[in-house]
């Protein structure tokens, strides 16, 4: 790894921290990172697991006092994460770095799509709580599953199956959302880690800028609007997706 490759990737680093302070997005910009600096699409996707692992921690915790109180259900989801997860990151391993980059656009274009749609995947008047449905806990496995494959846009997708499926209070929901989030990464970590297909100068680089990018996000999001961050995501994701698709 070049300095030039080092001082990109802490530049990306630092950016994916404050776009996912603000409105989510950063595994765009880590992924795409990483990729155009040379790393197999495998270990680019391996690594930015890693990368954005920190950022999913601290928000739990911060989120601690709603996630002890669905206690019960978040055990429930956790389980059917952690297995969906396990699934989704062995079957990116079974998969060859050529079969993957065939696959990258295809994942970037609809990972990209549900971004854009996140505002509208939120049910503007979420129903009163209750007991998460059958439907909820199947779609959580199958979100579990995408997420320890690919990951960009899982946070989204969890979220609106949660509002659609048990309702109840935004925040109480976001709590359940990153704890999930948490389990996911965590086994899809380990899988990855054990396969030997992770990046570990870059993620050296990268993880203390996206902590540093977080700190910042927090200042950047009294300031710059949530819709001019969004635009900015989904068109460096639309931006990845031609150059994918073009080169190859």
């Amino acid at each position: 790894m070049s300095i030039a490759d080092a001082i990109f990737l802490f530049a990306a680093g630092f950016l994916s921290g404050v776009v996912n302070a603000i409105a989510g997005g950063g595994t765009f910009l880590t992924f795409g990172a990483m990729t155009l600096v040379g790393l197999p699409p495998i270990v680019a996707n391996a690594t930015s697991s890693i990368t954005q692992f920190p950022g999913y921690v601290t928000s739990v915790l911060a989120y601690r006092d709603e996630i002890r109180s669905d206690w019960r259900e978040a055990r429930l989801l956790g389980a059917l994460s952690l297995v969906g997860g396990l699934a989704g990151a062995l079957l990116l391993l079974s998969l060859s770095n050529p079969s993957f980059r065939a696959l990258v656009p295809w994942l970037l274009l609809g990972a990209t799509l549900i971004f854009a749609a996140g505002p509208y995947l939120k049910p503007k008047r979420l129903s009163p709580e209750k007991p998460i449905a059958p439907l909820g806990l199947a779609g959580q496995f199958v979100t579990a599953i995408y997420g320890g494959f690919f990951g960009a846009g899982m946070g989204i997708m969890t979220l609106a199956v949660l509002g659609l499926t048990k309702g109840g209070d935004y925040h109480r929901l976001n709590a359940l959302k990153n704890f999930l989030a948490v389990v996911v990464a965590a086994m899809a970590i380990v899988v990855f880690a054990s396969g030997n297909v992770v990046g570990w100068p870059q993620a050296a680089v990268m993880i203390p800028a996206g902590a540093l990018g977080g700190y910042c996000g927090v200042w950047a999001a009294r300031r710059v609007p949530q819709p001019v961050i969004r635009g900015l995501v989904v068109a460096v994701g639309f931006a990845l997706t031609v150059y994918y698709f073009v080169s190859g």
